[in-house]
């Protein structure tokens, strides 16, 4: 690749970009060093043009064909995926191939059916790109006395994203606002589910959009449960880690909530009425009003004449609205959720807790006899109630889910008939993995998974500036099964399960 440097502006957009960290900017320009494997990447996102393929007869190293983009690694380097390495003229595959023995501690209890752990992982094993060729491993042995096949690749897939659940009441964002990774789209905010904000990362829109190349960095370093630094765009600044609480512009929640405000009436409404006369629940998706709902009037809660200025679901469940504010809704101040109180109904004396699904924030209140509220302090009961509400709330934790496309021209790797192992898979016949970790196989046509990445050993996904993310998949099938698809017989191999040898990372 050259440079251009009277185009050159010192942008620095290659240097982000370069898979291989080949490129530094030497007097506000861009300079390549001898790592450089022509993946083209810089190429590719260079705004200005200023990047350009050289005199092709100058080429060193050996033409890798593990993925559309054919580096050229040079003795010693690796090439942009990070996965082949030019050794002495020969082209290794870093990482050894791992057999499930090594992997099952994180893919859970062995399942009773036959197919349904793999013989051997995709992890490691390489690529056969193009897939007209058997894929790299295709290996039988018995499996509770039956004649079993598992057939490995690790497959370049732009059909591919991730989902990411942030369990959190805090507000990041609107609906549909974009993820930013500094200033490049990689996703955007999706609907909220119980408890948690989520984030979709990738796709192939944007995996093959001009920001593509950071959008594949993103799902593999996420898939590999590193840190990443990501912008809502109008919303909040986050840090996540697979495993690990997030930080949501710096501050650290400690647990997701117990459940919506109605759901923790129906949980705690003994402990509440023992507390108070009246308990709301401040949620930004449904707030609860103790004396109208269904669990308080079980508990025998009296009506209280407390309004609340929520848009009203059915008694006792009001629909809350987003903000910084208590339960992730724009009330700051407790009293700011009551619009008025009905003095007809409500009773001097009567004891009002004002609290969200998380406990983190809770007040008491009395009602005066000129119908004024005033704050008090919280009693034992109260100290009761919230206790066990904060208790009964899991921690604040990031997870992600890696989806995949796996129904195109890969399966020519694994059979001659494509579409009986798309039939097969959906029919329970073959079972696909990742990396030895159980998936869901998504229902309708093609072959569409997803795979918890935590149950995924170690950091075996990767990403290729085609862009494309790459992932380790299995799939395993009695014989007999394999024959009637078309398999690849003359490629199976025997495997003997075995300790490895010790192999130096």
């Amino acid at each position: 690749m050259e440079v251009d440097l009277e185009k050159c502006v010192g942008c620095g957009i290659c240097v982000q970009d370069c898979p291989l960290g080949a490129i530094r900017l030497k007097k506000k320009r861009a300079a390549i060093d001898d790592r450089c494997s022509q993946c083209g990447a810089c190429m590719r996102v260079c705004p200005e043009e200023a990047i350009t393929v050289g005199d092709q007869s100058l080429l060193e190293g050996i033409q890798c064909d593990a993925c559309p983009i054919e580096c050229r690694i040079k003795d010693g380097n690796l090439g942009a995926c990070q996965r082949y390495r030019n050794e002495s003229g020969r082209l290794v595959r870093v990482t050894r191939i791992h057999p499930f023995s090594e992997v099952k501690s994180t893919v859970g209890p062995d399942p009773a059916e036959a197919i349904r752990k793999p013989l051997i992982t995709g992890i490691g094993a390489g690529t056969t790109y193009p897939d007209c060729k058997p894929a790299p491993y295709i290996v039988k042995a018995k499996q509770h006395d039956v004649d079993v096949v598992t057939v490995v690749t690790e497959a370049p897939l732009s059909y591919s994203g991730i989902m990411v659940k942030i369990d959190t009441d805090i507000p990041i964002g609107e609906e549909g606002a974009a993820v930013m990774a500094g200033k490049r789209k990689v996703g955007l905010v999706v609907t909220e589910q119980y408890g948690s904000k989520m984030l979709s990362i990738g796709g192939v829109n944007l995996l093959t959009g001009r920001d593509g190349m950071v959008v594949a960095r993103t799902i593999t370093d996420i898939a590999n449960k590193k840190p990443v630094k990501l912008k809502i765009d109008g919303g909040s600044k986050l840090e996540l880690q697979v495993g690990q609480p997030p930080l949501i512009d710096g501050m650290k929640p400690d647990n997701m909530r117990v459940g919506c405000g109605s759901a923790t009436l129906g949980l705690f409404s003994p402990l509440l009425k023992e507390a108070a006369d009246e308990a709301i629940i401040l949620d930004s998706h449904l707030t609860g009003l103790m004396s109208e709902h269904a669990a308080g009037r079980f508990v025998g809660a009296k009506p209280s004449g407390i309004r609340l200025k929520f848009r009203k679901s059915t008694p006792g469940r009001y629909f809350g609205d987003h903000g910084k504010g208590w339960g992730g809704t724009s009330v700051v101040h407790p009293l700011d959720v009551i619009a008025g109180i009905d003095q007809k109904v409500a009773r001097p004396g009567m004891r009002i807790l004002v609290t969200e699904t998380t406990a983190r924030n809770a007040a008491m209140f009395e009602l005066q006899k000129d119908g004024r509220l005033k704050e008090i302090s919280l009693n034992d009961a109260a100290g009761k109630v919230l206790d066990a509400i904060c208790s009964s709330c899991e921690p604040s934790l990031v997870s992600a889910v890696y989806m995949g496309g796996a129904g195109g021209s890969a399966r020519a790797g694994v059979v001659l008939y494509p579409i009986k192992l798309t039939r097969a898979v959906h029919q329970a016949k073959a079972v696909l993995t990742v990396g030895g970790a159980p998936t869901f196989i998504l229902p309708g046509g093609g072959i569409n998974f997803m795979v918890d990445v935590e149950r995924v050993k170690g950091s075996f996904f990767y990403w290729t500036p085609t862009p494309a993310t790459i992932c380790p998949i299995e799939y395993t099938m009695g014989l007999r099964d394999y024959e009637e698809m078309g398999g690849h017989l003359q490629a199976m191999k025997p495997f003997e399960a075995r300790e490895p040898a010790p192999v130096a990372d």
